[in-house]
Order: structure tokens, then sequence, then C-alpha cells
């Protein structure tokens, strides 16, 4: 049983398609995985999200999805998941969030755990996605891409895991995000070297472009796992 952080260095960076290939990727190696997330806005019912997981990988949703374990915080206001929660009269309890992935660990080999925006959005008036990630020592991988400001922010994210001591096992570099050809390898080259200054062997893996969710392409992003 493993459980691994999928995080982004900002929002809309490509961290469901992320999230769920990687599922994809573990689930044709043979291993048992389900995706989860910390908390959904913009939406009602079963994850929005969620639902683009399991339709990636091929799947239907799951007993736990519908049984909330695999996203127990859904709020309407597409926002900062603490101020959704406010504006509909609720808080977010991080226990609440860790005793569902517990749960999960007791039935799969590996679970993705899917953020909310970056590592650092909070979650309620004290409390960051990055305190859960810390508390239980779950390794992360960041998901980053080409485009211009990524390497200001792929470092602050470095920078913030490394200050609190939590593990990067890697990057999935979303090449969707397409920039110039020169700032889009310039900016993988300076990435890469910060990943191995503070991660020693982390890897950085290209995620292509995803024309076609019925038929997406193959990866080696299993590689992240270990």
């Amino acid at each position: 049983m493993a459980t691994y952080f999928i995080t982004g260095i900002d929002t809309d960076i490509g961290k469901t398609y992320a999230t769920a290939m990687l599922a994809k990727t573990l689930q044709a190696s043979g291993k048992t995985v389900i995706t989860a997330k910390l908390a959904q806005t913009g939406c009602q019912g079963i994850s929005e999200d969620i639902k683009l997981h399991r339709k990636i990988m091929g799947i239907d949703l799951l007993a736990e999805d519908i049984a909330s374990l695999t996203c127990p915080y859904i709020f309407d206001m597409p926002a900062s998941p603490h101020l959704a929660a406010r504006l509909q009269d609720k808080t977010i309890a991080p226990q609440v969030i860790i005793d569902s992935i517990n749960q999960l660990q007791q039935s799969y080999d590996v679970v993705l755990v899917e953020g909310v925006g970056g590592l650092l959005v909070p979650l309620n008036d004290k409390v960051l996605s990055i305190d859960i990630v810390a508390s239980q020592n779950w390794p992360m991988i960041i998901v980053s891409s080409p485009r211009l400001g990524s390497i200001n922010h792929t470092l602050l994210t470095l920078e913030a895991a490394h200050n609190r001591n939590c593990k990067v096992a890697g990057i999935i570099y979303n090449m969707h995000q397409q920039s110039t050809p020169a700032i889009t390898e310039d900016t993988k080259k300076v990435i890469l070297a910060y990943l191995k200054k503070y991660n020693g062997n982390a890897a950085l893996v290209e995620l292509p472009t995803i024309t076609d969710i019925d038929n997406p392409p193959k990866t080696n992003l299993c590689c992240l796992i270990d």
C-alpha cells in the first residue's frame, strides 16, 4: 500500500489529467489503484474530477465514489476550498479527509490523492493542503509545464516541499501547455536541476497532449511510483 499526493504549481495546470493518466498506467502494470481528491469546488454531487479520472481509466464510478470516500468535500462555488466551504456554512475537517484516505489504503496497492490548486491552498482558516501532506508523510508528485512562469512556480513548490521535509517523488511535465521550443527545453532543464538538488534521483516525466480521452496515449509515468 502506498499513497501519493498529486499537486500542481498552480490551478489549471493539468493535475486531473496527470492523476488519471498515472492511475491508468499503474493499472496497466497490474497494480490496484484508486484516485481521490482532498476537496472539489464548483460542482455538485460526485466530484467532476473523479468522474474524469474514471473515464480516462476506462472504468465506471466505484462504490467508494458513491460513498464519498474519494472526495469527502464538494462545494458549489468555484473558489478556494476554504472560501467555498465558508459560503455554505461549512468547515473542512482535515481528519475527515485523512480517515477517508486511510480507508482507501486498506483495499488498494496505490492511492493517488489529487490536491486542489497549488500546495499552499488553504482548506480552512488554519490548515493548508501541505499541512495534511506533511502530517501523513505522503510523497508528492508535482505537475508542471513549459508555459511561461512555470520555473518560478515550480521552484517555489519545490522549496515549500523541502522546507516541510516532504519527499518529492517526481515531476510530471505537462506538454499540453506548450511554449516556444527554446522556453520548453530551458524550463525543463532548470526545473530538473532543482528537482535533483532537493530530491536526488527523482524523475521528470513528460505527459503528452491528450487529444482523445477515450484513447489516451501510453506513458511511462509509473516510473514515478516506487
